[in-house]
Parts: structure tokens; C-alpha cells; sequence
């Protein structure tokens, strides 16, 4: 029998399973992989699927969520071996994937030319570590107890990982043209807003207040993301060429814009887990200080 710790596998045992930060995270990451699976589709549509790697995360991505379905499964039963054995599978193969799909996107201009427009124009070098973020959080839900501060802090973390891609995606991929349009700057800078804020709770205690004003700035990236979604939907659609295919294919990417709702809600999972935990910890800190006092009182 294996130890259940209560806040984290307790709920579980209720019948209460959709109230647990471990499954949230869970459920993110498998409609994650899943969602990838239309985005890769389209990017490597680009050359035809040239190389036979470019077919690897695809197939990844449709297999990958079939293995955690089980594995969720597992966990809503309490069942933890299981869940334990697929999602290492799952995300150390995610990990694995996202390295080398980094290295091979590197490979196709900047590692020949080492030039900044080469960064630029090469296939977008960052895109594949989608999957090494994914493969991650799977493996930390795995390893760190969430009744632990670290659980939340670990969340949070990787998301400001992603909303640092963000800020890197779309530098890159708005100087292709320029920044023709001034607009193209508001995801640049709304994703140096999130990074700056989410950093802080790395970085020192925060309090209950900071992270509500979090909360109010990853409402902001999902505004930010809807927004982009439609106009890049927009572009597609009034651009030249033969087909929708075609222009959806060359054009704006259409799924990039949606990073950023999705990362804010990987975020406000880890400052609601966190938010949860700060008036138990500040009760802990305060009465050992004040029996501390009393001590040195005596």
C-alpha cells in the first residue's frame, strides 16, 4: 500500500477527484499534447514533411494522450503505480523530443550561418521546447509532493518558461515582417509583463495581494491571446493564395496567439495552489515567533 498524502490523494479518495492541483495538471498537459498535434500538422505542412523526423512529434503528440488517459484514470482511483509509470514514460519521451526537435530546427540555418536574420527566417528554433515544458511538468507532478510550497513554486516556474518562448516567439516571428503593424508589439510586451511578475514569487514570499494582481496580468495575457487568435485568423483569411490551406499554412500561425490564455492558466494554477498556502504558512512563521518571544521572555 503506498502512502497517500491528504491534501493531495485524500480528495481523491472522496470521489472528489476534479478538486485536486494534481489532476488539473494532468488534464492540462493532456490536451496540451493533443493540441499540439493540429500545430505540428501545420508547421511541417510547410515543406511536406520533408524529413521522416518531422513526422516523430506528430505521432507524439496522437500518441501521447491515449497513454495518459489511463494513467489519469489511474490517479482518479488512486492507483498510483500506474499513473506513476506512464506519465515518467511520457514525459521523459516529451523531454527527449523537444531537445532534439531544438537542435534539428537550429541546424537548418543559424548553426550554417550564425547570423541573427538566420535566427530569424530559420524554422522557429524555441517551438519544439513546447514539448520539454510539457514533459516536465508531468515528471515534477510526479516527483514533488504537492502539499509542499515547492508544488505551486514549480508550476509557476514553468510557466514563466513558456510566457519567456512567448516573448522569443514573437520577436522572432513579427520581425519576418518587419513589425509592419504597431499592434504586433503588444504580445512582445505582454510577455515581458507576465516573465516580470511571475519571476517575483521565485524570487522572495509574496503576498496574497501580489498574487491577485498576478492574477489580474495573466487575465491580461488571455486577453492578449484571444485577441491575437482573431486577427491571425483574420490574416489567413485575406491573404493570396490558391487555397485556405495555402495561406493558413504560410501565413500568420494560427494556433501561436493561444499560448498565451493557455499559459496563464497553467500560472493561475500554481498561484491559486500557492494563494491557498500562504495564510497556513504565515500562522506557522507567526506562532513560532511568538514562542520565540516567549522564550526569551522566561
Amino acid at each position: 500500500m503506498e502512502p497517500r498524502h491528504l491534501g493531495c490523494y485524500g480528495v481523491l479518495k472522496e470521489h472528489q477527484w476534479l478538486r485536486s492541483p494534481r489532476m488539473w495538471i494532468e488534464l492540462f498537459a493532456l490536451f496540451n499534447l493533443a493540441g499540439l498535434a493540429p500545430d505540428i500538422f501545420l508547421a511541417h505542412s510547410i515543406n511536406s514533411f520533408r524529413a521522416p523526423a518531422e513526422y516523430v512529434p506528430l505521432i507524439f503528440s496522437l500518441v501521447a494522450p491515449v497513454l495518459l488517459i489511463p494513467a489519469i484514470w489511474s490517479l482518479a482511483q488512486s492507483r498510483l503505480q500506474p499513473w506513476r509509470a506512464l506519465g515518467h514514460f511520457v514525459g521523459w519521451t516529451s523531454v527527449v523530443i523537444g531537445i532534439t526537435g531544438l537542435v534539428l530546427h537550429l541546424q537548418s540555418q543559424f548553426f550554417q550561418q550564425w547570423t541573427l536574420a538566420s535566427l530569424v527566417y530559420a524554422a522557429p528554433f524555441a517551438a519544439p521546447l513546447a514539448y520539454t515544458g510539457i514533459g516536465l511538468l508531468l515528471i515534477m507532478n510526479r516527483m514533488v509532493d504537492c502539499e509542499k510550497t515547492e508544488w505551486p513554486l514549480w508550476v509557476i516556474f514553468l510557466a514563466l518558461g513558456g510566457f519567456v518562448g512567448n516573448f522569443i516567439f514573437s520577436v522572432t516571428d513579427h520581425a519576418q515582417n518587419g513589425f509592419f503593424r504597431r499592434i504586433e508589439w503588444i504580445p512582445v510586451i505582454s510577455s515581458a509583463l507576465a516573465a516580470g511578475f511571475l519571476i517575483v514569487p521565485l524570487m522572495m514570499r509574496v503576498s496574497r495581494a501580489y498574487l491577485r494582481v498576478c492574477a489580474l496580468v495573466m487575465v491580461l495575457q488571455a486577453v492578449v491571446g484571444v485577441i491575437g487568435f482573431v486577427l491571425h485568423v483574420d490574416a489567413d483569411l485575406h491573404a493570396v493564395g490558391p487555397t485556405l490551406f495555402e495561406r493558413v499554412i504560410h501565413g500568420a500561425p494560427v494556433f501561436a496567439p493561444l499560448l498565451f490564455p493557455n499559459l496563464a492558466l497553467l500560472a493561475g494554477i500554481g498561484m491559486r495552489v500557492l494563494h491557498q498556502k500562504l495564510p497556513a504558512t504565515e500562522s506557522l512563521e507567526k506562532s513560532a515567533t511568538d514562542l520565540a518571544q516567549s522564550k526569551s521572555v522566561l
